[in-house]
């Protein structure tokens, strides 16, 4: 990224959510950057600050509009602070957000990431008018940021975030995502190696390949992911190949079995969200399958990947969870036995089809069958990380541990967490002695080579 532009002032960005909302912080940095501006260490007497937020969970615009309040202070002290508003709830909101806090300057939708420069620039000129101060568009070419101006956090551990796809055209009841990301746009596979083979000419070693619905991407040319995927492990100095995330209703045969040809450089590990444990919630999530379905998949996806480990995510009291719905839930968590498990109580979401369903489960019941769903999966994470002691682990190395400043910390080709002692170079791989565990992390130290 050219850096040699003249510093125009410093910027901060507050990230919420998911990988995506990460890549897409990163693609606002580095436009940042690209216009000559340098990163903060925090808001206070930054020149610009952006939220980049999340609309997923309950409350997420309010909890927005607080913090929102909040910086209102720094503009205060500082009238030519440049304030916006990006992401999921930029997207929601749009010109309302005005409305609410007159003292925004701009607002920028998920799907409109590269219009940051045009809009900075109408606010510097005095723009008064709201509607040139807000882009939600979803433009066509909107995913197709130049990904030479991407400001990779991660990339000094040797890891990176490729966008393959935007968007969803499923309709899940209880999603906001089509509304806040729209319909399904993919990349051309010939960019997205291209970016990949940028990052491996820089020694990136693990790609990630990111889209609301990625095991959707198809491009043009008809390339689906399995493509994608098998043509990526060719490319010379990549190592780990990632996915995130999948809809189980488009975990095609020949999207395993291209898992299997690619590996090892595909990872053995896959985060396939289930949602329920109980086909009658499934269908009125309007999931496009039921438990059996998914137990299948996993069942196919074991076979042909022996060792995969699967993460999932999991809503608690949907409107029409009976207690047996849940139980069932329980009972579809022992039989796959997740490694990770994101779970969370359901809250409607504005202009989904579930805010108009009757809600009957009460927020009492709702927290109580969270925390016993916890408690299962925190059992299950127990033993089977119990079952990873003694063996020798190969990790991506990050950094210093955040629970053990005294330990670095990786991840394995599963995506396990590894806190160990001894001295290894970030952003390469080192061979570790698995010694311990807890139910979310190993614990173990470095293999020193023999003298």
């Amino acid at each position: 990224m050219d850096r040699s532009v003249h510093n125009k002032g410093t910027y901060h960005i507050e990230t919420w959510g998911c990988q995506m909302n990460v890549h897409d912080s990163e693609k606002l940095s580095g436009s940042m950057e690209r216009e000559g501006y340098l990163r903060a260490a925090g808001p206070d007497g930054a020149d610009v600050v952006l939220l980049n937020t999340c609309s997923i969970r309950e409350k997420a615009s309010e909890k927005v509009f607080s913090e929102l309040g909040r910086l209102r202070k720094l503009k205060d002290r500082n009238p030519d602070m440049i304030l916006g508003v990006c992401g999921c709830v930029g997207q929601q909101e749009g010109a309302e957000i005005f409305r609410r806090a007159p003292f925004v300057d701009l607002v920028i939708g998920p799907r409109s990431t590269a219009s940051l420069p045009a809009l900075m620039e109408r606010v510097r000129q005095g723009e008064t008018d709201v509607s040139l101060r807000v882009d939600t568009e979803y433009r066509r070419d909107s995913i197709d940021f130049p990904y030479d101006q991407i400001r990779r956090e991660g990339e000094a551990a040797g890891k990176a975030f490729v966008t393959v796809i935007e968007g969803c055209n499923h309709r899940c009841t209880f999603c906001i995502v089509p509304r806040t990301r729209g319909k399904e746009v993919c990349r051309g596979m010939d960019d997205i190696l291209a970016e990949v083979g940028q990052l491996a000419d820089r020694g990136v070693l693990e790609v990630e390949f990111l889209g609301q619905t990625v095991n959707a991407y198809r491009d043009d040319r008809g390339n689906g992911l399995a493509e994608l995927l098998v043509a990526t492990s060719r490319i010379d100095g990549i190592e780990r190949i990632r996915f995130t995330t999948s809809h189980p209703a488009q975990m095609t045969e020949r999207l395993m079995d291209a898992m299997a040809e690619a590996g090892p450089r595909v990872v053995p590990f896959l985060h396939l969200p289930v949602q329920s444990g109980s086909s009658s919630v499934l269908k009125d999530m309007r999931r496009g399958y039921d438990r059996g379905t998914y137990l299948a998949k996993v069942a196919a996806l074991r076979e042909r990947i022996p060792g995969i480990c699967l993460g999932t995510d999991i809503i608690v009291g949907f409107p029409t969870e009976s207690d047996v719905d849940f139980r069932e839930t329980l009972s579809l968590m022992e039989e796959v036995r997740f490694h990770s498990c994101y779970s969370f109580t359901y809250s409607p979401r504005p202009g989904t089809a579930s805010e108009a369903f009757h809600d009957g489960v009460g927020p009492e019941e709702k927290q109580a069958r969270l925390h016993e769903l916890q408690l299962v999966q925190k059992g299950i994470q127990e033993r089977l990380h119990a079952s990873w002691v003694g063996r020798t682990v190969e990790v991506l190395v990050e950094g210093a541990s955040k629970s053990d400043a005294s330990r670095m910390t990786g991840r394995t080709p599963e995506s396990r967490i590894v806190n160990f002692t001894g001295n290894a170079v970030i952003g390469r791989m080192a061979p570790i002695l698995v010694e311990s565990s807890s139910a979310y992390a190993l614990l173990g130290r470095k293999i020193e080579p023999e003298a």
